[in-house]
């Protein structure tokens, strides 16, 4: 691996990753592709039935061998691809890296990394690196939806293909979260677990507070409106009122300050329910309330579960949507090799998700030891199915049909 020197821009305030949440994924993603038949699978891998395993080196490497016949590396010897991540130093991230270095190092393959720092200048001036330093293909994890079409306008300079995680860009294919799916999922799981904790009446008493990130556009939009969705499609005459929504951008330190602001505006002994566009924000509005001395109200469901370690030990936070990081580089590396081969690929693909919980954490992180009864929790897939149809209408969402899920 080579890292590209650290560039200037904002660095958010984020928590320090526990080690332990390095572990390797047991279980891994499947994906759905937005787009439908694709050519015969490319050494095992067919992005429309992929299973989420990390292929063979030895298929990663034929791979290489043979996109390099149609497209030759750029320096004359071997691939070089760039990979921007969102941010190095938090859980989420890291784990993405991993498994994209792992992907990487099998296919003979040189990554060489920059981090994005949350901030959309430093994403573009790492692509000006990227293309300084002649890559071959680029997989960018970058959050700020105003710079995607001038990052994309680099890479068309010289025909360099990307792929964008999670945050689309304007050409490049998408990989990432089924954001509506993962938004109801967690809602709904909310919904569920409040009306058990506090009573189906009283959860109408509380407060619903959604930490977003609108400097990142449409996509995490579909997010926190999938989560909204999902808990008022099981919690029927929620007060519109009573549902307040913080800017987290992305960042624990950020999430904690506006949870703080926002907690004269609940009621004492209302329950406080909380739900987020990761875990990092999910649990720094969380830390809020308990500073606040308020935690035996609330109530928590995080997005991506890759804060392993305070979703099997914080009793608040009773669940979380898995994305599976730990499992991007399985698709990434091969989806790369695929479009330098001159192979079809998705416009879109999609992670499969899993309610992560304290009872069932032991499957996904091994070190972590499964702890109480299944909650017998079940996806309203009939109000999910009712909400994606209605989502599809929806004019904030024109221009982004391709990375709807079709289910």
């Amino acid at each position: 691996m080579h890292q590209l020197s650290p560039l200037p821009g904002r660095v958010a305030a984020g928590r320090r990753i526990n080690m332990k949440t390095h572990a390797r994924l047991l279980v891994a993603a499947t994906c759905l592709a937005a787009s439908a038949a694709y050519a015969d699978d490319f050494h095992g891998f067919d992005p429309a039935k992929f299973d989420g395993n990390m292929l063979s080196a030895e298929a990663l490497k034929a791979m290489a061998a043979d996109a390099s016949k149609v497209t030759p590396p750029k320096n004359g010897s071997k691939y070089s691809i760039g990979f921007a991540n969102l941010q190095r130093d938090i859980a989420f991230g890291v784990l993405v890296e991993k498994g994209i270095q792992a992907n990487a190092d099998a296919a003979g393959v040189e990554l060489v990394v920059a981090d994005n720092r949350l901030d959309g200048p430093t994403a573009l001036a790492n692509a000006k690196s990227f293309a300084e330093r002649k890559v071959d293909y680029v997989i960018e994890f970058q959050t700020d939806a105003n710079f995607g079409q001038t990052v994309m306008d680099v890479f068309k300079q010289d025909g360099t293909k990307v792929t964008a995680i999670d945050i689309p860009m304007p050409g490049a294919s998408f990989f990432g979260v089924n954001n509506p799916k993962s938004g109801f999922m967690g809602g709904s799981y909310l919904a569920t677990a409040a009306a058990k904790q506090f009573g189906a009446d009283t959860v109408k008493s509380g407060y619903l507070v959604i930490g977003a990130l609108p400097q990142s556009g449409v996509i995490p939009r579909m997010r926190t409106e999938g989560q909204r969705a999902g808990f008022l499609a099981l919690t029927k005459d929620f007060p519109a009122d009573h549902i307040i929504e913080i800017d987290t951008k992305n960042t624990l330190q950020e999430s904690y300050t506006q949870m703080n602001n926002v907690l004269g505006r609940i009621p004492p002994g209302a329950p406080i329910l909380i739900i987020a566009i990761n875990d990092q924000a999910t649990m720094g509005m969380l830390q809020a309330v308990r500073a606040a001395g308020r935690v035996d109200q609330a109530i928590a469901v995080g997005n991506g579960a890759d804060e392993a370690e305070a979703l099997a030990t914080d009793p608040k936070l009773v669940a979380a949507t898995g994305s599976f990081p730990g499992s991007y580089g399985n698709y990434l590396i091969p989806i790369a090799l695929s479009a330098l081969a001159g192979k079809a690929v998705p416009e879109a693909t999609f992670v499969t998700h899993q309610m992560v919980t304290k009872a069932n954490i032991c499957k996904f992180y091994k070190e972590f030891a499964c702890a109480g009864e299944a909650d017998g929790y079940t996806f309203p897939e009939a109000e999910f199915a009712s909400y994606l149809s209605g989502l599809k209408k929806e004019d904030w969402l024109k221009g982004y049909e391709a990375i709807l899920p079709k289910q």
